[in-house]
């Protein structure tokens, strides 16, 4: 008979990792996107197979700082990455039968949605899954497998639809036009681009519809919201300097979220905002 997996025999492996919001779905709930991935791994798509959803919450209470909460940790795909390291090996000992493979990001299925199935949050207007913990200060990683689970999966809701998030937002969440992807953007920028850059004082990303959304305001006042993970609360860099950047070896800008764009894509924002910030030369006499 195959083994199942069950929520009740993987929670304490996920509780001494300390996380708190997972779920386990059927692999064919979910939305295959890059099938191809899960056969380099022997995994086929049509498996009878499960998939174990993980937020990773990542919120610091870091005030002082010029880029998106997100990025004044490490990278989280290295975070990710460890946990894998860690967690599925046990996995494997608690069910020898099976095959267990992680992902982060780049997956082959729809994390977003399968998190929504998984009981995780809701899908926000932004975007972003809302968890009533952590809001949307979550990064969304899995681990799926061959072997079947009994889990059903959740009806896929979605926010309020408040329009908090749309009102506060610059571009009125265009995303063609995201002041977070400007950030990102390499090479020259239009004048109107640099601009949008120097309203938003930010070197990278931006939060505001994150931070005006009522699921942050109800994390903070219940005071859930910052992380419990060690990936997330240690080697935390909150602010950048072009000197900074300039300065740092290539194995720890490798670490930072900002780096699969380069050094130059954040050194050209940095300059624009310290030439905004930078104080006006005094008249001669």
């Amino acid at each position: 008979m195959a083994e199942f997996l069950s929520l009740s025999a993987i929670a304490p492996l996920l509780a001494a990792e300390g996380l708190d919001c997972f779920g386990l779905i059927p692999l064919s709930a979910c939305r295959l996107g890059r099938a191809y991935l899960l056969e380099r791994q022997g995994i086929s798509p049509n498996a009878e197979g499960s998939v174990l959803m993980m937020a990773l919450p990542y919120y610091t209470p870091a005030e002082k700082r010029n880029l998106s909460r997100y990025a004044i940790p490490p990278d989280y795909h290295h975070v990710a990455a460890d946990l894998f390291g860690r967690l599925i090996p046990r996995l494997r000992e608690a069910f020898p039968g099976g095959q267990f493979v992680g992902f982060a990001d780049h997956s082959p299925i729809d994390e977003r949605h399968a998190a929504a199935l998984s009981g995780l949050g809701v899908m926000g207007d932004h975007g972003l899954i809302l968890t009533q913990r952590y809001s949307s200060y979550v990064f969304l990683c899995e681990i799926i497998s061959d072997l079947p689970t009994d889990a059903l999966p959740h009806p896929v809701e979605e926010c309020a639809h408040c329009g908090a998030c749309a009102r506060a937002c610059p571009v009125g969440l265009d995303k063609t036009r995201c002041r977070s992807a400007l950030t990102q953007k390499k090479g020259d920028l239009t004048p109107e681009e640099e601009e949008a850059i120097r309203e938003g004082d930010s070197a990278w990303g931006c939060d505001i519809c994150q931070e005006i959304c009522p699921f942050t305001a109800r994390a903070l006042t219940d005071g859930t919201i910052c992380s419990p993970l060690p990936g997330f609360t240690e080697h935390l860099v909150p602010r950048l300097t072009a000197e900074l950047i300039e300065n740092m070896d290539d194995d720890t800008f490798a670490l930072r979220a900002y780096a699969w764009r380069g050094r130059e894509t954040v050194l050209r924002n940095l300059r624009l905002l310290e030439k905004e910030n930078s104080p006006c030369p005094q008249m001669k006499k």
